[in-house]
């Protein structure tokens, strides 16, 4: 459009065919930086809309969420979550696998501080051979050290808490049913993510402060946040009806 302008100024083209020609080329400056916003969707030649450089940036998909904020993070990882009625408040049931792999370098300490192994690299092999020590190492590891557990979108300090780790089978997170109205989460396929604390001091106040036994209240209102609902008071109701 730019070059066939500059060609037709050149030429010396009618005052019209000039203005028409630079309302094509500003059309086309329109559509490149956000296509749509003026109406017409430009299209290529298979009928798809030409994606913009705002379309680009914006969105989940886009530049700044998906290249910028959306990194890879060590020592953390991601499922979905079943109901855990058996857990306690402050507990999350977490697959022995996933456990495996979120706490090996502290697995492979053990293995070396025991005696079980001589070197880092030897510990790593059991490690990955699974040796039955190792299931008895994971289960002192995850008592010193709780786990985050965040549900996006986080909106608010309620949808990341600290859970004492309860090793379990399969391969789905297991949650307290009263902790889901803090997180905004139900169990219809909704995920979860895992983290690790690594620091003492982060070990620290993820115990004093991130654990779900004290963040019972609503940040915002003061309001009880762990509240029953759903299946909870179906079944309470069912357990003291008079028959």
């Amino acid at each position: 459009r730019n070059n066939r302008l500059r060609r037709l100024i050149g030429l010396g083209a009618p005052e019209a065919i000039i203005r028409n020609e630079k309302r094509m080329l500003q059309e086309a400056v329109d559509a490149l930086i956000d296509n749509g916003r003026r109406g017409r969707v430009v299209t290529s030649g298979n009928n798809h809309a030409l994606k913009s450089l705002a379309a680009m940036l914006a969105g989940k998909q886009g530049r700044f969420r998906q290249n910028l904020l959306g990194k890879r993070v060590d020592y953390s990882g991601r499922s979905v979550i079943v109901v855990g009625p058996e857990l306690k408040l402050h507990q999350c049931g977490l697959p022995r696998h996933v456990a495996l792999e979120l706490f090996k370098p502290f697995v492979m300490h053990k293995l070396i501080e025991n005696g079980y192994a001589n070197s880092v690299k030897v510990a790593r092999r059991q490690v990955e051979r699974v040796r039955p020590e190792v299931w008895d190492l994971l289960s002192e590891v995850v008592k010193e050290r709780p786990v985050l557990l965040n549900r996006a979108p986080t909106l608010h300090r309620l949808s990341i808490q600290a859970f004492e780790p309860v090793l379990i089978d399969g391969d789905a997170f297991q949650l307290h049913p009263l902790v889901c109205a803090a997180f905004n989460a139900d169990f219809d396929g909704d995920q979860m993510a895992v983290h690790v604390p690594l620091s003492r001091a982060a070990v620290k106040e993820a115990r004093e402060h991130m654990l779900s036994i004290y963040n019972t209240l609503q940040p915002s209102s003061g309001k009880l946040a762990a509240v029953p609902s759903l299946d909870m008071v179906l079944g309470c109701y069912y357990l003291t009806i008079i028959k």
